[in-house]
């Protein structure tokens, strides 16, 4: 019972009371706390005359608060009437909701059914001052506790089974509890919990997904992390790799190139020789043109005949130097559309002086049709080279007779093959598959390095290089290269 109630209660002896002291104005101020912008409050108060009595206590506690806002009193309208008020307040309203016994028509009400009701058309916030209503249609705020009002009550009547007298329990008042508010109406008007007061309790409040997933958040989580870092340590890995790729690629262009050196000391002496032959020529023709200038009737048609034959010998020579310049000549990776024929031709002539000076025949079968392939000329030709050279130098202990190196190029499907077969002992069976290591060499001053660099060549135009022994003796080198789209 509310303590100013006591003089009017009738108590006997045998009776004892909690009691408990209601402050309006600690109430009405906590929601204009957490509502700073109302300007209007509507009280809902039934007409009995224990809720008159109320309505006065609350008019006199909340006199301070009238020049704040407007405070609406609607106990001489019926409940229906109050209704269609609470329907239509102005912006920033709230209402405060005491009882609602009786209405001004006589019309009584029992439970929260008047609550359920003002809550349904009410177009503004509600507190009360009892937490009984807390869990449907109020805000909260700080309030009576049913559970501390009902806890004291059981301590009461223990003491009273225990044999104490009802007249000598004395209890002080009790006031409103700690604040309490409840989640989902904060939401619906928009109240933000930044403004509750310190040590406020919030009820109700939906679980967020963090909540409620927590555990598979945090398991996603560390699986991004883990994908993360397993996909940063693969870029990293890849861009290592390219690294190393690309130092494998300049090192394979440089060490190429030296075999190509290398092999061009080998081609001196018939270079030499080569160039001798048209030089000597234009030499002569020099020589007899001089002399025919000094005749007083020199024959111009024989000075033309020799003119194009020093002519002919220079553009001889010439071409001597430019295919041994293209062969020897460091230069990025040049990726075009190729004829393996015409690789094939060139390279023959660039080492026709060499078989004659090394003494044997450089024979070749060339296929009928163009083979275009995609990849660097000078590279291919020097695979060529290479295989030619080491076909030659095999055959130093046969008989002049029986040294032949044949030069085949074949179509097979959509690659195109060529082949350099010797007249030599062949290669022993257990060393077929190591001739293509670098460092393996079956000549004593042999480096070992022209056969790997040859399958690096062709492994890096997606080809495939491979030895293998004549039935008739002797050892036929072939690799094979894919064929270009073109063709």
């Amino acid at each position: 019972m509310e303590q100013r109630r006591l003089k009017s209660s009738g108590l006997t002896l045998n009776d004892v009371v909690i009691p408990v002291t209601l402050d309006f104005r600690v109430l009405f101020e906590s929601f204009l706390q957490i509502a700073p912008d109302t300007k209007t409050v509507a009280v809902v108060n039934g007409h009995s005359p224990n809720e008159l009595f109320w309505r006065n206590e609350m008019q006199r506690e909340l006199q301070p608060l009238e020049n704040r806002i407007d405070i609406k009193w609607y106990d001489d309208l019926s409940f229906q009437d109050i209704l269609k008020q609470t329907a239509s307040l102005p912006p920033h309203s709230a209402i405060y909701w005491n009882t609602m016994i009786v209405d001004a028509t006589g019309a009584s009400y029992e439970g929260d059914r008047a609550l359920t009701a003002l809550y349904a058309t009410a177009n503004a916030p509600i507190f009360a001052a009892d937490d009984a209503f807390f869990g449907g249609e109020v805000v909260g705020g700080p309030m009576l506790s049913v559970r501390a009002l009902s806890k004291e009550a059981g301590a009461v009547a223990v003491r009273i089974l225990g044999g104490e007298k009802p007249d000598t329990i004395k209890i002080a008042p009790i006031g409103f509890a700690a604040p309490k508010y409840d989640w989902r109406q904060l939401q619906r008007w928009g109240i933000s919990e930044s403004r509750l007061p310190p040590r406020s309790q919030i009820y109700f409040r939906e679980p967020t997904a963090w909540d409620r997933f927590r555990w598979q958040i945090l398991a996603a989580l560390a699986l991004i992390l883990l994908q993360g870092a397993m996909i940063s340590s693969l870029l990293f890995e890849r861009r290592r790799r390219l690294h190393f790729q690309v130092e494998a690629a300049r090192h394979s262009a440089e060490l190429a190139h030296f075999n190509r050196y290398s092999t061009a000391g080998e081609l001196t002496a018939s270079i030499a020789h080569e160039l001798n032959q048209p030089l000597g020529a234009i030499l002569t023709n020099a020589e007899t043109l001089q002399l025919m200038l000094k005749s007083p009737t020199p024959d111009l048609n024989e000075i033309g005949e020799i003119v194009d034959d020093i002519r002919r010998d220079d553009q001889r020579a010439s071409d001597v130097i430019l295919r041994l310049r293209n062969m020897l000549k460091k230069t990025p990776s040049k990726v075009t559309d190729v004829d393996l024929n015409e690789i094939v031709r060139n390279t023959i002539l660039i080492l026709s002086p060499f078989a004659t000076a090394r003494r044997f025949d450089l024979k070749s079968v060339i296929f009928s049709e163009p083979l275009a392939i995609k990849g660097d000329q000078v590279q291919v030709q020097q695979v060529l080279v290479n295989l030619i050279v080491n076909a030659a130098d095999a055959m130093s202990d046969v008989p002049r007779a029986e040294r032949t190196v044949t030069i085949s190029t074949a179509r097979d499907d959509n690659f195109a093959e060529a082949s350099v077969s010797d007249a030599g002992p062949g290669i022993s069976r257990d060393k077929l598959k190591e001739v293509f290591e670098p460092f393996f060499s079956t000549k004593s001053q042999g480096m070992g390095m022209g056969l790997s660099i040859a399958r690096t060549i062709v492994e890096t135009h997606n080809g495939l290089i491979w030895a293998e022994n004549k039935i008739g003796g002797g050892a036929v080198f072939r690799f094979r290269l894919p064929l270009s789209r073109q063709q």
